[in-house]
């Protein structure tokens, strides 16, 4: 739905022809989808959860480049989980009240939205009836999607199997982002789409901080010979509208929606420095210097510099967002990958150093040779640096090895003076 726009130019006419058939898939979607209805067999409430699952047989990186991480991401985080027959069906157009699903999920509300008192809630929407008996495991979802402001003030009917269009899934995201204020000063903006009087006056300030927040971006269409605008641009931007989403589509909305949303306490997932991966479990420092060890799953999902990779490609240093089921990893991203590791060994004759606050060294100057000509070079110090020979103590004078890694000096030997 708002594919970069490299990508868009190659995908625009292919997209338009993929939503027109995609109105005649809709009959697929009436195969049971288990991000639709609680996980797994039991109750009502889904107290029985299925087996953890990132893997599905119609996605990859090869097959969907462009929605493959945001989609992964989503199920990891248990807004999707895709279908019984183990396929996600990418193409499919999502209708609203599984857009609406996927949104309280989002929100972390999914707690929320099944318990009792919001399974049976009685909501005076005209076709709530309806909703009740043929979706009666959204119903909880449909109660929180409504406390949350998730609907708009007029709005009279759930039309839970009417599809999400673009219009339609751009106001519910800017509605989960909390953004109402925001949309509602930006009513007289100047959308810069071809079809923007396409757009409804009440919805305009929607779209426009849709586009500010980086949501959604439009399609670009080539110009045909009559569309002279009085700009060298060959191409135009139009929104479409009333063009149905599709699940792919409406994942990469959600996870640019996850990005922006405040950071909550997600006692499933943890974030950190990576410390050690051996033995089948990985070790994480945390923000508040705790280190916890968490086993691998067999079946563990990774990303790593935007590739899905074996559990073996991640290294100490690595920065990293793990997320847990029944106490295992199942999902590892590398948020920023670790320094690389580049040694060195200086030897050279000390011309000065300095000392910290806490009197201990910061900075060493050396003479060393560069091409048998002496340079004086100044090297940072570990604070923990290890000092051997010459009974420990360094001066002016000294000849001394000093070995590091990445531009610190770790440790200090010292063979004599001069």
């Amino acid at each position: 739905m708002t594919q970069q726009p490299s990508v868009m130019k190659k995908m625009a006419v292919a997209l338009l022809a993929t939503s027109m058939l995609a109105g005649s898939a809709m009959g697929a979607a009436a195969a049971k989808p288990k991000d639709n209805a609680p996980h797994g067999k039991g109750n009502a409430y889904g107290k029985i959860k299925s087996s953890y699952k990132l893997e599905f047989k119609d996605v990859s990186e090869k097959q969907l480049q462009w929605a493959y991480q945001n989609i992964i991401r989503l199920a990891a985080k248990g807004v999707f989980s895709g279908y019984e027959d183990g396929s996600f069906k990418p193409q499919n157009n999502i209708t609203r009240v599984e857009a609406l699903v996927a949104a309280v999920r989002l929100l972390g509300l999914q707690a929320e939205a099944e318990k009792p008192e919001n399974m049976n809630a009685n909501l005076n929407f005209k076709d709530f009836d309806k909703l009740k008996k043929k979706y009666g495991w959204a119903v909880g979802y449909v109660a929180v999607a409504l406390q949350n402001d998730l609907f708009s003030e007029n709005d009279t009917s759930i039309n839970p199997e009417q599809p999400a269009t673009r219009l339609w899934a751009s106001i519910l995201l800017v509605k989960a982002l909390k953004l109402d204020s925001e949309a509602k000063a930006k009513m007289g903006a100047d959308l810069p789409f071809r079809d923007e009087d396409e757009i409804p006056a009440g919805s305009v300030g929607y779209i426009a901080e849709a586009v500010d927040k980086g949501l959604i971006s439009g399609y670009e269409m080539p110009k045909k010979w009559n569309d002279y605008d009085g700009t060298d641009s060959k191409t135009y931007k139009v929104f479409l509208p009333n063009k149905p989403v599709t699940r792919a589509e409406l994942a990469a909305l959600l996870d640019r929606v996850d990005e922006q949303l405040p950071e909550k306490n997600d006692a499933l997932a943890i974030t950190g420095v990576v410390q050690s991966v051996a033995g089948g479990t990985i070790a994480v420092k945390k923000s508040d210097n705790t280190t916890i060890a968490v086993a691998l799953d067999p079946n563990v999902f990774v990303f790593r510099n935007g590739v899905k990779s074996p559990s073996t490609a991640i290294v100490a240093g690595d920065e990293v967002l793990v997320r847990t089921y029944e106490g295992k990893a199942v999902f590892i991203e590398v948020t920023k990958l670790a320094t690389p590791i580049v040694q060195f060994v200086e030897v050279g004759k000390v011309e000065s150093f300095s000392l910290n606050s806490q009197q201990k060294l910061a900075t060493i100057t050396m003479s060393v040779s560069v091409n048998g000509v002496a340079t004086s070079k100044i090297l940072n110090v570990d604070p923990n640096v290890t000092i051997s020979g010459g009974n420990g103590i360094l001066s002016s004078q000294s000849i001394i090895v000093a070995k590091g890694e990445n531009g610190v000096v770790k440790t200090i030997e010292i063979q004599g003076a001069q």
